[in-house]
């Protein structure tokens, strides 16, 4: 208990409020407030004031390049939509030409073909009057050994002949 009683009449006593300690702590107080006016109290503020110039001028900056990040995208954007509409417009010209290149393709095989059918049908045309005089060729000659066989057999004797030959001067003089 006594130990206890001297930390009571301790604290007491630095609880004690003396004026000399108060002028003393005001006076140490304000001396050191005057050397940090003088000199902390300026590089504390600007280096405040640059730290604040800083992040406002990183903010701003964040600030202009999304918005620059907008634009940039609003651009490509754009430029992926005109290079579709080119694209599409392109392959529509593709399939344009490749469907006049068909037609076309088309249109020169069909004459073609209708020059070799005409080409065909010429030939056919002329082999068939070249096989038709061939074959009249061979039935006059036909004939005619047929004929002169038969003449062989009337004119056999003399008779005959004198009277072939007068009916064929009869007819000449007819005609």
């Amino acid at each position: 208990m006594a130990g206890a009683l001297i930390c009571l009449t301790k604290t007491k006593t630095m609880l004690n409020i003396s004026l000399g300690t108060i002028i003393w702590t005001t006076v140490a107080f304000l001396v050191v407030l005057f050397i940090l006016k003088k000199m902390a109290w300026k590089p504390i503020l600007e280096g405040l004031k640059k730290r604040e110039e800083s992040i406002e001028g990183a903010l701003k900056a964040a600030e202009d390049a999304k918005e620059e990040m907008a634009a940039l995208q609003s651009n490509n954007e754009e430029l992926l939509n005109k290079a579709r509409a080119e694209r599409d417009l392109l392959l529509k010209e593709a399939k344009e030409i490749k469907e006049g290149i068909i037609a076309e393709a088309k249109t020169n095989a069909k004459l073609e073909g209708d020059k070799i059918v005409a080409q065909a049908r010429e030939t056919i045309k002329l082999e068939k009057a070249a096989a038709i005089t061939e074959l009249k060729t061979q039935v006059a000659a036909l004939a005619i050994e047929v004929a002169e066989k038969v003449v062989k057999e009337k004119l056999s004797n003399d008779n005959k002949q004198q009277e072939l030959v007068n009916n064929l001067i009869e007819e000449v003089t007819l005609n």
